[in-house]
């Protein structure tokens, strides 16, 4: 090996690094090993582009057919008013299901506040006979989650 001859050493043994402390015991090479992780990689990537533009495609399909709980007209009437204008109605439809989301984990958020807190206190109702009131005492901490802060007027104290 010192008379300057190649070593013929497999792929997997050249591409791991040097770790005996001899320098020149292996050659380096610079010649990647011939395998199929990099097609691979780039198919999987592929195929995940694919699927998401299917159900991007197939989601904006049954977006035609939903109708959200805020009404298009109201949420194009705030749209308009904020600057934006579009002439697709899936966009509006789709910023309205968005709201209606956001409405929606607010005031389950705020019944959960309801829930603790009268966890302690015991009803001659039962568990399932049970009704809530939506009070600013549960809403404020709900809201707060989101970053909104919320007060009562002064003349309500």
């Amino acid at each position: 090996m010192a008379d300057g001859t190649q070593n013929l050493v497999p792929n997997s043994v050249q591409n791991k690094p040097n770790t005996s402390g001899i320098s020149g015991s292996q050659p380096a090479t610079t010649q990647p090993t011939a395998s199929n992780t990099a097609t691979t990689t780039v198919s999987h990537v592929d195929t995940k582009v694919r699927n998401a533009g299917a159900s991007l495609a197939e989601f904006l399909t049954q977006l035609d057919d939903y109708t959200p709980t805020i009404p298009d007209a109201v949420t194009a009437f705030y749209l308009n008013r904020a600057g934006f204008d579009s002439t697709d109605p899936r966009v509006v439809r789709m910023i309205s299901l968005a709201a209606q989301k956001f409405v929606s984990d607010i005031a389950n958020d705020a019944l959960q506040h309801c829930k603790m807190r009268g966890s302690g206190q015991s009803s001659r109702k039962s568990g399932k006979d049970k009704r809530y009131t939506l009070t600013m005492e549960d809403l404020t901490p709900a809201l707060s989650e989101y970053g909104i802060t919320a007060r009562k007027p002064p003349y309500f104290v």
